[in-house]
């Protein structure tokens, strides 16, 4: 079965997400920012991440920076969501290797859209 990983400083929108994802039919656990999702990281391999960008400390941009790197994870599709909506961020993570991204609030259909653009439902 497809699991994902959801990493995101704000419960409001991992929660919402999450119950995105599970209508679906793409489960999904939940890392709170980038410390929790490095240490998910280590030791997990999902199958696809949704990534913010803006977070304290580790931004989204270097927690996509190191999946790249990775070799175990650097083919893991990654769907941004993000609030920042400057054609600047959009041009960094497409280059940085993110297969889509989404300006918050998302709805059920612009994430379904996205990750078919990702190729992670057909």
């Amino acid at each position: 079965m497809t699991e994902g990983l959801i990493i995101d400083d704000n419960r409001q929108t991992t929660d919402a997400l999450q119950q995105m994802l599970e209508l679906l039919e793409l489960p999904a656990r939940v890392a709170d920012g980038s410390s929790a999702a490095m240490s998910v990281l280590s030791s997990v391999v999902p199958d696809f991440i949704c990534l913010d960008i803006n977070m304290p400390g580790v931004d989204g941009t270097e927690v996509l920076a190191y999946i790249r790197r990775e070799p175990r994870l650097m083919k893991i599709p990654v769907v941004i969501i993000t609030s920042d909506d400057q054609p600047e961020t959009r041009q960094h993570v497409m280059r940085g290797g993110a297969q889509a991204m989404v300006i918050k609030p998302v709805t059920i259909d612009i994430l379904e859209g996205a990750f078919k653009k990702a190729g992670i439902v057909k």
